[in-house]
């Protein structure tokens, strides 16, 4: 079976040199990489990754950490993988649907290096707790936080929805129904943004009840069936996400009504259901998170420099309003 030491001799290069080209360092020529791999590859040479972990105590696995699937989550997962295996690493992915127990094991997994660092999309058990396990290796969240320990790659959530209000107003809707999801954070600063765009424009209350916990086509229906029987109906909704403003549009215009005649419909993610089906959007670009937080990890693991993208919402108009 083929070794280092057999590449290093038939390469005429030392065994340190073979290890950087297989670790991917970058401080190799671009010739003496091509000799060793290929000679790599007529040996048919397989790292022991094993013994790697033991040398240097990296695992080259990053957890990833959630409650639940949905569509715009999965797609950051995607992003993050994509990138971390670009660079030699794979992800485990925690999907704990709420339990604490199950977030503990991802966590302990950070402090007994079976995982070199992690990153907590979603999570239920306390903040001071996931910060006490910062001093065994990097975590950065998706949620809004600050933290001197925990780095996060959130976005304003109350300009992302004060976009999609000024949209609405601006093609003429004046009876805004909210749908939201659950109430963490980022609910409340799109409740703020409401607020703040009603006292600014001097809009009358409309008496919609606020639709909250609503995030699946299944809820989208539902609402469709609220909004129809009402006689005094909202002219637009400002959804939560995309796939609820997909579950009204399809359930409105199979009872008869037309969008965005009868009533302008407003998702937010863009994600693929909000392509196909037409729908007006705010885009949130997770995949530049998901590359910002392995840029994150990847400074706090091997000094990387940080060059984070910039973030920001963006309207996307098509014919759901």
């Amino acid at each position: 079976m083929a070794n280092i030491q057999e590449i290093a001799r038939l390469a005429g290069v030392s065994t340190a040199t073979v290890s950087r080209v297989i670790n991917r360092h970058p401080y190799v020529s671009d010739l003496t990489r091509e000799k060793v791999l290929n000679i790599i590859e007529q040996l048919d040479y397989v790292p022991n990754s094993n013994a790697k972990s033991l040398k240097n105590g990296a695992t080259k696995v990053i957890g990833v950490m959630g409650v639940t699937y949905n569509p715009l989550l999965m797609s950051l997962v995607r992003s993050f993988h994509m990138i971390s295996q670009k660079y030699g690493f794979n992800i485990m992915l925690f999907m704990t649907d709420g339990d604490r127990d199950k977030e503990l094991v991802a966590l302990e997994m950070l402090r007994s290096k079976q995982v070199d660092a992690l990153l907590c999309l979603v999570r239920t058990i306390e903040w001071d707790i996931i910060e006490s396990y910062t001093k065994y290796g990097p975590i950065v969240t998706w949620q809004r936080l600050t933290s001197d320990t925990i780095p996060s790659v959130f976005m304003d959530q109350y300009q992302g929805y004060t976009l999609g209000l000024e949209y609405l107003y601006a093609r003429g809707y004046r009876k805004i129904l909210n749908v939201y999801s659950s109430k963490g954070q980022n609910t409340l600063e799109r409740i703020r943004a409401y607020e703040d765009f009603v006292q600014k424009h001097g809009l009358k209350n409309t008496g919609f009840p606020q639709f909250h916990n609503k995030v699946t086509i299944h809820d989208g229906e539902e609402i469709a069936r609220w909004w129809i029987e009402q006689t005094d109906k909202p002219d637009a909704i400002s959804c939560s996400t995309d796939e609820v403003a997909a579950g009204i549009l399809t359930e409105i215009q199979r009872s008869g009504f037309s969008v965005p005649d009868d009533v302008g419909i407003m998702g937010f993610d863009n994600t693929d259901s909000a392509h196909l089906l037409d729908l007006t959007t705010i885009h949130y670009p997770v995949d530049k998170q998901a590359e910002n937080a392995f840029n994150i990890i990847m400074s706090m693991l091997e000094n990387w420099a940080s060059n984070l993208h910039p973030l920001q919402f963006r309207l996307i108009e098509r014919k759901s309003t």
